[in-house]
């Protein structure tokens, strides 16, 4: 596998993941009880912006930089703004753009738990020792979708899976619709948040076609594209396919996702979708 996430930490895709991603922790911390989290392609977990694969491509640039320059945001996105800051910042300058597990651990409270898959073994490497002084977390040098059947369901009850695969390989939708049935069905009370992105061709609306048909309830489509779909070259796009979303995270997003998407596609090209695939 040769993608590597330094070339486009900060993206748009990451904004607009990890926006939904902290709103949908915050939901599953508003009780006591612990949670688990999985993130079954977490990367190293933290991106330095300065390095040369971030500042070749420069992707962060129309992504969180814009984000943070912003004015008025809606709250889901000031409240992940804010760990941003507190995350990435030295003074007043953005350094570093967190991942996924980065961002997780600042949102999980003592209580709850957290396992980071990684299959490159060196990015593992260097999430393990970013996260080795943190006994909520463990992190596992092994293939994401074999994590969905050895470590669910978990001991706690509730919690969230994010599954956010690099797509480079031709079979990647392929083993979601594989997997993820069977994953929903062994932890019929957890979350599931699939990314997948937005660019020229019909593969991810097939894939949203089958997981349809699929047979699993409460299915929730957010998209947010900064591009016309079938725009030709790279990333026009992404969404996510949230099963079991927390309650009135679709309202939430609905309120937030028009800023997002006036800040990253200031030319006003693109669109934004919060809709029920399946409703309950």
């Amino acid at each position: 596998m040769n993608y590597r996430h330094a070339y486009h930490a900060g993206n748009l895709g990451d904004v607009f993941k990890h926006v939904v991603l902290v709103t949908a922790l915050d939901h599953l911390s508003k009780k006591p009880a612990p949670y688990f989290y999985l993130d079954t392609h977490s990367g190293r977990g933290n991106y330095p912006l300065g390095e040369p694969e971030a500042q070749r491509a420069g992707e962060f640039r129309t992504g969180i930089a814009l984000a943070l320059q912003s004015p008025a945001p809606p709250p889901i996105i000031e409240r992940y703004l804010s760990l941003i800051r507190t995350l990435g910042f030295e003074g007043d300058t953005l350094t570093s753009y967190p991942g996924s597990p980065k961002l997780a651990l600042s949102v999980l409270r003592a209580q709850d738990r957290a396992a980071f898959c990684e299959l490159e073994p060196r990015e593992a490497e260097v999430l393990r020792y970013g996260s080795h002084y943190d006994a909520r977390a463990a992190v596992h040098t092994r293939d994401g979708y074999e994590a969905l059947s050895a470590l669910l369901p978990p001991k706690e009850k509730r919690g969230l899976v994010l599954i956010d695969p690099p797509y480079e390989e031709p079979d990647e939708f392929e083993r979601l619709l594989q997997g993820l049935p069977q994953a929903v069905a062994r932890w019929q009370t957890g979350m599931f948040a699939i990314w997948y992105p937005i660019k020229h061709g019909e593969a991810s609306s097939r894939f949203l076609s089958r997981m349809q048909a699929c047979g699993v309830r409460k299915q929730l489509v957010i998209e947010l594209t900064v591009e016309h779909d079938d725009s030709p070259g790279g990333l026009n796009g992404s969404g996510i396919l949230f099963i079991n979303p927390p309650w009135q995270l679709d309202e939430q997003l609905r309120g937030a996702l028009p800023w997002l998407h006036q800040t990253l596609a200031p030319t006003g090209r693109g669109r934004w979708r919060v809709d029920w695939l399946v409703p309950e």
